[in-house]
């Protein structure tokens, strides 16, 4: 490699030289890492997601869980409804505010967090990552998600 090529130029049209590109191809690799783990738990990634906020709030709204994945209702929407198609959650109405759903695990819901329990340990071994640099990792994300958000 010539040392031009190694140092990325300001306004670089190099494919190497996008951080989004790295982005994007990390995300995609480590969402099909995580396929066949989820595969056997019957979830997608983002309905993991979903899952995962709700085994650490039980009851959230709609929402609220969509402020949590920044994601919109109508995205959620269908996630939900096969989520609850498939016995993990319950959708029910608020009683001080009949406009607003909440979401609750059901006991099947409850249960499959025992075995989703493997899957961010093989992630984090597929990973590669030392415990330092993994929270690097998320504190550089998470700083870009923040300062390219309106």
């Amino acid at each position: 490699m010539s040392p031009a090529a190694a140092e990325p130029s300001e306004g670089s049209l190099l494919l190497d030289d996008q951080l989004c590109f790295a982005l994007y191809a990390a995300s995609r690799a480590v969402t099909a890492r995580y396929r066949p783990l989820l595969d056997e738990l019957g979830l997608t990634y983002p309905q993991y997601l979903v899952m995962l906020v709700l085994w650490e709030q039980d009851s959230i709204s709609v929402r609220d869980l969509g402020a949590a994945l920044q994601l919109e209702s109508s995205t959620l929407s269908p996630l939900l409804k096969r989520l609850e198609a498939n016995g993990l959650l319950r959708r029910e109405r608020r009683v001080d505010d009949e406009r607003s759903v909440a979401l609750r695990l059901t006991e099947g819901g409850h249960r499959l967090r025992e075995r989703a329990g493997q899957v961010p340990l093989a992630i984090g071994d597929a990973m590669g990552l030392t415990p330092e640099q993994d929270t690097l990792a998320k504190q550089l994300l998470r700083l870009i998600t923040a300062n390219v958000t309106d």
